[in-house]
């Protein structure tokens, strides 16, 4: 079936849909295959939940006039998301990175959200599957969306921009994330890079953070860029002040106090305060939006328990993020500082070498409390005050024995470890 027919019906219904459990009424939905999984034996569930269409790809999955036989869902779901983002025409701002891309996204939206009809990635769908289902969540009318693109290998951006076909790009940084699929950190560079490439074989713009050498040497000497950062002879300064713990910044004579912690997240502050100055937003109102943005779901939260204070940032981790937060942690005015410190995945051959990396930095930069949590921490060679667990159950019967109180603690993981869990036990 052809993509403009799909898309005539699709736009019959409410939204789209790739999960049974979740259909709303008049929902299309689109039967994805996993590795463990078969969409098209869900069909028949997908119109008792109120589906009004479903696309398969399995010709027995066709139960009645309202399903829609394609040779691949997946392939059919971002050739529609491609159409749709053409149909409607809204201004598209990409952005990807190492760090920071879902913080920095929601940045972005409170910034033009102040002036500007504007929707977003939800979450952190930013993949091949999410992508497109956040571009057919954008209606005809948005002023501006937003959409997250994360990678993990080559060409995987690339691919991402032939769906979005992004008019804005922005790179947040590079950092040691996915060595394994990357194939280490110049890999990484070459593959988030894949988004300067589209924005200037396109003739499109892109918001470059002056302060990082690694961005403007792979922007080059591309004519349509927006510089932002410290140096006065940038299109955007943006001053920064002071990061105990929280990132507070200087924005035309005016004092931004932000809710987010460690001096890492200035970039990604500063990028949304040049977005809005380029698309003429109030100081005042780029203030409001900044400082009324609170970090949630374990992204560098900020958890006041009576005596202790708790820096929650498990929701993922690699070496360049891990050796922000400490060098946060010791930075901040605290007496007593604990480290729980949890593996990093998708390093591949690199894992051994940078979790002892991290294990030297945190022991040369903090005499005690160090406890380290699985089996790549565990490996490593570290000093006896130093405690290391296998798993988080081994790590379970401690926890409850020790005297917190009055203390800065830092829980710093990937996202499998699922350090959140200490919360239980502080």
């Amino acid at each position: 079936m052809e993509i403009a027919s799909i898309y005539k019906k699709f736009e019959a219904c409410a939204s789209v849909s790739t999960d049974t459990r979740k259909i709303n009424k008049d929902d299309m939905y689109f039967a994805l295959k996993g590795d463990n999984f078969d969409g098209n034996k869900f069909v028949k569930q997908a119109f008792v939940n109120g589906a009004k269409y479903c696309v398969v790809d399995d010709k027995n999955a066709v139960i009645n006039d309202n399903c829609l036989l394609v040779n691949d869902v997946l392939t059919t779901l971002q050739n529609l998301a491609t159409y749709h983002r053409k149909k409607i025409n809204v201004p598209i701002i990409s952005l990807t990175g190492s760090n920071g891309k879902t913080t920095t996204k929601e940045l972005i939206k409170a910034v033009l959200s102040t002036t500007y009809k504007v929707n977003a990635t939800k979450g952190n769908l930013n993949n091949h599957i999410g992508v497109p289902l956040t571009l057919l969540s954008f209606k005809k009318g948005l002023d501006f969306g937003i959409v997250e693109m994360g990678a993990n290998h080559q060409k995987e951006i690339e691919f991402l921009c032939s769906i979005s076909e992004p008019d804005f790009g922005l790179i947040t940084n590079f950092g040691k994330a996915h060595l394994e699929g990357f194939g280490g950190e110049e890999g990484v560079i070459k593959g988030k890079s894949e988004l300067y490439d589209f924005i200037k074989s396109n003739k499109k713009i892109a918001f470059i953070n002056a302060d990082d050498p690694k961005q403007i040497k792979q922007i080059g000497d591309y004519g349509s860029i927006i510089r932002f950062g410290k140096s006065d002879d940038n299109d955007c300064i943006i001053k920064f002040i002071s990061a105990d713990p929280f990132v507070n910044l200087s924005y035309k004579n005016i004092e931004i106090e932000s809710q987010l912690i460690g001096d890492y997240n200035y970039g990604n502050i500063a990028v949304a305060v040049a977005i809005g100055q380029y698309f003429k937003i109030k100081p005042e109102a780029i203030k409001k939006a900044i400082e009324s943005y609170q970090p949630k779901n374990n992204r560098s939260e900020i958890i006041e328990r009576e005596s202790t204070k708790i820096i929650l940032d498990a929701y993922n981790a690699n070496p360049t993020s891990m050796l922000a937060a400490l060098k946060n942690l010791k930075q901040l005015n605290s007496e007593h500082k604990y480290l729980f410190l949890g593996d990093m995945f998708e390093l591949g051959e690199e894992a051994e070498k940078e979790h002892q990396a991290i294990v030297n930095f945190a022991e040369d930069n903090f005499d005690k409390n160090i406890i380290l949590v699985g089996e790549n921490f565990h490996k490593t060679s570290t000093k006896p005050t130093t405690q290391k667990y296998k798993t988080f159950e081994d790590l379970k019967s401690v926890l409850k024995n020790l005297n917190l109180n009055y203390s800065t603690i830092l829980i710093k993981g990937s996202r499998g470890m699922a350090l959140e869990r200490i919360l239980d036990y502080i």
